[in-house]
């Protein structure tokens, strides 16, 4: 089904920024995918000893920092147990936002982005507030809304360690004029967890409720878990196999999960679109290694006609020029 060109436009969320491109959750990875046609700039919040908000995949940021290479902090090698796993590594909460200000970022997937490796250590890591200024700024210069899309990250497990994140989240998004129903640039709030998304309800602005594909999201997959969705959130964040599955290596017909997410007035923004070949289903890889580009446009198309309202995407390019293609198909000849 091709949309009306008076529908809202699908939105491209660049996740951890530009990260196809740049290592995630850095200031250049979030500019360059708003540069690149992002409509929202996606962060994982953590917190740091004292309370601060800064941007990583998860708490654990040896896998994503320079702070295994640092002997200062050797002694903060621990094992925690977050959600139920036990993890070995760096924790944020172990760091002051100062100590944190010390390291530097890395590429995480390596092995598949060698042109991000190159970059390690050329990066810092930002915090909730830097984003926010970057978005207000990049706002301004290119004349269109570049808005926000934090994740709470595993925001129980923060509680219990006496770091809860969403007073935090919401000081700072009142501070800077981002609550209420028309905040200075749009702005989505998301969690993997209900409890998260309630607490953030006082902002009045849309929470997404973000789905995986494990056993414990697919009640919320159905017409009447979606309904129950409906009364903690405006959107849901599937992963993507919830709304195209993969079968032998092809992408399969639709699921009805977006005609019956619609159906309950929620929007679906489904996560993560990647243009590697390490990610593609095999019938869209293209010939060399795992880092090189597939056929990612028929991905897009195949959710783009889906229904999609929105994608969580680490090439931003990519999505907007498939995007672009989608709404306003060229005649060939």
């Amino acid at each position: 089904m091709r949309r009306n060109k008076k529908e809202p436009p699908i939105k491209i969320i660049s996740h951890r920024g530009a990260s196809g491109h740049r290592p995630e959750h850095t200031l250049a990875s979030y500019e360059l995918g708003a540069r690149h046609g992002g409509d929202f700039i996606e962060m994982d919040l953590v917190s740091t000893r004292d309370g601060r908000l800064v941007c990583r995949h998860e708490q654990e940021i040896g896998g994503t920092t320079d702070v295994a290479e640092r002997p200062e902090f050797a002694d903060r090698r621990t094992t925690r147990t977050v959600d139920g796993r036990e993890v070995t590594g760096f924790f944020a909460q172990d760091f002051t936002l100062e100590e944190i200000r010390t390291l530097r970022a890395v590429e995480r997937l390596r092995d598949v982005r060698a042109d991000n490796a190159v970059m390690d250590g050329t990066y810092g890591i930002p915090t909730l507030e830097e984003v926010i200024e970057l978005a207000l700024a990049l706002t301004k210069e290119l004349g269109r809304p570049i808005g926000i899309y934090p994740e709470t990250k595993h925001p129980a497990y923060h509680e219990a360690q006496g770091l809860e994140l969403e007073p935090v989240l919401i000081q700072a998004l009142r501070e800077a004029g981002l609550t209420g129903p028309e905040p200075l640039v749009p702005v989505f709030l998301q969690s993997f967890e209900a409890d998260s998304l309630r607490k953030l309800a006082v902002t009045e602005l849309p929470l997404v409720y973000l789905m995986g594909s494990e056993e414990r999201w697919l009640h919320h997959t159905t017409p009447d878990g979606l309904a129950e969705v409906a009364t903690f959130a405006h959107a849901i964040g599937p992963a993507k196999s919830l709304v195209v599955p993969v079968e032998d290596g092809v992408l399969g017909e639709p699921t009805d999960l977006v005609e019956n997410a619609h159906a309950a007035g929620l929007l679906v923004h489904p996560y993560t679109f990647r243009s590697e070949n390490h990610f593609l289903p095999a019938e869209l890889r293209s010939e060399g290694g795992p880092g090189d580009y597939g056929s990612f446009a028929a991905e897009y198309e195949a959710f783009f006609e889906a229904g999609v309202d929105g994608v969580f995407t680490d090439f931003s390019r990519h999505a907007f020029l498939a995007r672009e293609h989608f709404l306003d198909p060229q005649p060939e000849g």
